[in-house]
């Protein structure tokens, strides 16, 4: 019995691989204690009610966890802690659509964040990051 109830966590453990949602992990958990319990307890009846139990308590408990922990926006990046708030040199005019910023001897694209074009060679503040592109504002 234990074998046939590992195989139903397995393949929702499969299926949290190919649908990564963090809700299939809720039942191959619940799976994976149903089949250590059903060592010591043949009743199926009982490993059922215990599987959907187990179920609803990951899924009202661990899911938000999970989640949480997936689409972390607040945390800080290193890439962020290592650029914003530091200034770099303008390599090629920077405006709205398009430039080029150079610090720590490496070149970025950079995107003003206010409406006007830094010239290059000025010097910007880094104040914000969007993928690989550093938002920058004219130092005064």
């Amino acid at each position: 019995m234990w074998q046939i109830i590992l195989g139903v966590g397995i393949i929702f453990l499969l299926l949290e691989i190919f649908a990564p949602s963090m809700f299939f992990l809720n039942f191959a958990l619940s799976a994976l204690i149903c089949a250590i319990v059903s060592i010591f307890f043949d009743n199926i009846v009982f490993l059922i009610v215990l599987f959907c139990v187990l179920s609803v308590i990951f899924i009202l408990s661990l899911r938000p966890i999970f989640l949480k922990n997936i689409y972390k926006k607040d945390e800080k990046t290193g890439i962020e802690e290592k650029y914003i708030g530091k200034t770099a040199k303008v390599i090629e005019n920077t405006d709205k659509n398009y430039g080029i910023i150079s610090i720590y001897d490496e070149r970025w694209q950079a995107r003003n964040i206010e409406d006007s074009t830094i010239e290059a060679g000025q010097i910007v503040e880094i104040v914000g990051i969007d993928s690989i592109i550093m938002k920058v504002k004219k130092v005064n």
